[in-house]
């Protein structure tokens, strides 16, 4: 038999959506926000909270970059980050940052709490999570990384975040 790439049509995919909101804190470049929202639609993810700095759809450099699923993946938009944050808070979501701190947990040894909704709380391009939001965040994991750069793009680090994640919940 000879090997053959399948299309959209003919890919079966087990739908699901996870408990999991993706945190976007002063995402500013359009593509990139558009990028986790295709991620978050492929892997998912329930939803994306745009804070801050943030672009926010309708726009169009979202929508080329997403594939359109920027349609289909709820999204709210918090100007106030210390108010969204203790929203989810208080609806019981754990608030997981990605970002290199002092007290970061390897994401590979980090184990997703049972029946808790999971914020994976991702940073600005430049500047990573937000002074004002790190302090509020239950913990946060760490990618670990082999080469001489300490970061990777937000968009990267989210599929590589959420995929964990997801296959921990799965």
């Amino acid at each position: 038999m000879t090997r053959q790439q399948l299309t959209h049509e003919q890919t079966k995919i087990d739908r699901k959506t996870f408990p999991v909101t993706i945190v976007c804190d002063d995402i500013i470049i359009s593509e990139n926000v558009g990028a986790m929202f295709r991620v978050a639609e492929a892997l998912g993810a329930e939803q994306l909270i745009l804070m801050g700095q943030t672009s926010v759809p309708p726009n169009r450099k979202i929508r080329k970059a997403s594939r359109s699923t920027d349609r289909f993946v709820p999204f709210e938009y918090a100007e106030n980050k210390v108010e969204a944050i203790e929203k989810l808070k208080d609806k019981g979501y754990r608030l997981v940052g990605v970002e290199i701190t002092n007290d970061s947990i390897p994401l590979t040894n980090y184990k997703i709490p049972a029946n808790q909704p999971i914020a994976l709380v991702m940073g600005a391009e430049k500047y990573g999570i937000s002074d004002e939001v790190l302090p509020l965040l239950d913990e946060c994991v760490i990618i670990e990384m082999f080469g001489q750069n300490s970061s990777m793009n937000v968009v990267s680090a989210l599929s590589i975040a959420l995929y964990e994640v997801t296959r921990q919940l799965k």
